[in-house]
């Protein structure tokens, strides 16, 4: 049975997360003209080889070993929100496929309000809200949608890379009995899948020098790899919904880390959406800051947090 301490605590954890996705832009940047699959491939290699290493020098690799269908959920998860991302911005404005694919955080608190002992009340909403209309200036720079019919198919891939996730983090919660160790045999199906996806859609780029390949290993070990370990224990044992609305911070962090390393500049839609990113995180987490409401509504209830 879980406290409010250790649902804290895995929710802190889990949005560690949300700060590592943060660097991807960056890290991304830095890697140079490695397509994407391939760079998807050698990410998730590299993660799924460390931590299987990791995991044999504990004694605990045979947590790894699942069955068929929580391989396949998690692998599938893992590698089909890549693939209908990489999907979606080749086939519609970079910037359009980014907004909708960043529904996900509001999708998951959605979904959320389906899972046992979870709760959907109207802060959760209304944060959420507030991150997706900020995550929309940054992305679009206050200039809104460009939508054309031609780039339908690209639009339809952004819409499923955003179910994708958003699905695989909600049903992970129902899968709270699979171990977190278990996300290393995750990585390494993701890995093979892309590298095949890379043979029958793009031209090998391998990394150039130690910049483009040092990038390519801090993409691994943060962004693409230790990221979805903890996501995976917050969305286990945290509160889902704060996650969510939490998750908005990524595209923001990520915008002013490239502009701290000279890649952009603060604007005054960049400043907006700063206030509306905090805000409605802020808001989507006000039982955490004031656990007192939430105490009373499980005592009325009869239920644990």
């Amino acid at each position: 049975m879980s406290t409010p301490a250790t649902r804290l605590r895995a929710t802190m954890i889990g949005l560690t997360a949300v700060l590592m996705w943060s660097t991807l832009g960056l890290f991304g940047a830095a890697s140079g003209n490695v397509p994407p699959f391939l760079l998807n491939a050698l990410c998730f290699g590299m993660s799924g080889v460390a931590a299987a290493a990791w995991l044999a020098a504990r004694g605990r690799l045979a947590l790894m070993r699942q069955p068929p269908g929580v391989l396949a959920f998690g692998i599938l998860g893992l590698f089909g929100f890549h693939f209908f991302y990489f999907t979606a911005i080749r086939n519609a404005p970079p910037v359009d496929a980014n907004l909708i694919n960043y529904t996900w955080p509001l999708l998951i608190v959605v979904f959320s309000a389906f899972l046992p002992g979870e709760r959907l009340k109207a802060h959760h909403i209304l944060g959420t809200l507030l991150g997706l209309v900020g995550a929309a200036l940054l992305v679009t720079r206050g200039k809104g949608l460009a939508l054309d019919a031609a780039q339908v198919p690209g639009y339809l891939a952004a819409c499923a890379s955003a179910l994708f996730w958003s699905s695989y983090s909600v049903l992970s919660r129902r899968l709270g009995a699979v171990p977190t160790e278990a996300v290393a045999g995750f990585c390494l199906g993701t890995s093979l899948l892309s590298l095949a996806a890379h043979f029958a859609f793009e031209t090998t780029v391998w990394p150039q020098g130690a910049g483009e390949w040092g990038a390519v290993v801090a993409l691994a070990a943060f962004p693409v790899g230790l990221a979805f370990f903890v996501w995976d224990h917050g969305v286990k044992r945290g509160d889902i919904q704060v996650l969510g609305a939490g998750a908005y911070a990524a595209p923001l962090l990520s915008t002013l880390l490239l502009i701290a390393f000279g890649f952009g500049e603060f604007t005054l839609v960049v400043g907006l959406a700063c206030g509306l990113v905090t805000g409605g995180a802020l808001i989507a987490a006000r039982d955490m800051f004031f656990p007192g409401s939430t105490k009373r509504r499980l005592a009325e209830d009869g239920t644990s947090p």
